[in-house]
């Protein structure tokens, strides 16, 4: 069996209209920082992580490398001005830290591992260790 509601045509709506018409108008969506996308692939060597970190330079990325654990860290700076003529109606400045750490299935050769930023993009070269990665332990 069916509810039976009555239709209200100014109901909710209506009521949802003034209250957004009392509400001081919003300038653009915040400035918050993105998270870190990435694409991992691997190879029989070798990973390959290409991170999105756009609008950062260069030498505010940081990689660590620990073990199989690889953390990537950024420092953004955004500044944005709207003018009107002469007279500056709107500044806005965003200062903050955006993070990203993953574990990869096998230990990465640190000393031999690259890096490289172009357009945005941070491509990680983490070659696999050899052998030692895992290690059979008797039961006694």
């Amino acid at each position: 069996m069916a509810n039976i509601t009555r239709y209200d045509p100014f109901g909710d709506t209506f009521e949802d209209l003034f209250r957004r018409f009392m509400k001081p108008a919003r300038w653009e969506g915040e400035m918050t920082p993105a998270d870190i996308k990435l694409d991992v692939h691997e190879n029989d060597k070798a990973y390959t992580v290409k991170a999105e970190i756009p609008g950062v330079k260069r030498e505010d990325i940081n990689v660590e490398i620990e073990g199989s654990a690889v953390s990537i860290s950024a420092e953004m700076k955004r500044e944005k001005e709207v003018k009107d003529g002469d007279k500056v109606v709107r500044r806005e400045r965003y200062v903050g830290t955006m993070a990203r750490s993953f574990s990869l299935p096998m230990e990465i050769e640190r000393e031999s591992a690259t890096a490289k930023y172009m357009d945005g993009v941070l491509e990680l070269e983490l070659p696999k260790r050899t052998g030692g990665a895992t290690r059979k332990v008797t039961i006694a």
